[in-house]
């Protein structure tokens, strides 16, 4: 079906995604933060990024932020962000993605946003420093 990547630092979860993703036939690859996600982005684009937002070594929102940037055909991965942070909306604003949902999740709630991230296919649009700056001065 599509080609996945799953960036998460938690292991577990990693390959919990990766198994339910691979019986819906999906070719899934993994990363356990957001500089091995930009190293697998390197060898070859996935259609769609499940990301975790707090990990090491580099974040979620900052490996979007550098696909982003890039502007080598990245920038139009889908990403869908998977998290436990109480914030995760407003990071998923500032990441650009209406793609998310938090954790605890159930997995049918996983393999419904994953088939509506594929389905539509909506690269992310973040929010520029300067918006953001702009949003909390009014």
């Amino acid at each position: 079906m599509a080609e996945v990547l799953v960036v998460d630092d938690d292991a577990d979860i990693a390959e919990l995604l990766a198994e339910v993703l691979r019986l819906e036939g999906h070719v899934v690859r993994l990363a356990a933060n957001g500089a091995e996600g930009m190293a697998r982005l390197a060898v070859r684009r996935p259609e769609l990024v499940l990301l975790d937002v707090e990990m090491p070594v580099l974040t979620g929102p900052q490996m979007a932020h550098r696909m982003f940037v890039r502007n080598c055909g990245d920038e139009k991965v889908s990403i869908v962000l998977l998290s436990g942070i109480l914030q995760l909306g407003r990071v998923a604003k500032l990441v650009g993605t209406p793609y998310f949902l938090a954790k605890p999740y159930q997995l049918d709630a996983v393999l419904a946003l994953v088939g509506r991230a594929l389905g539509e296919r909506r690269a992310p649009l973040p929010m520029m420093p300067s918006e953001g700056a702009r949003n909390h001065a009014g």
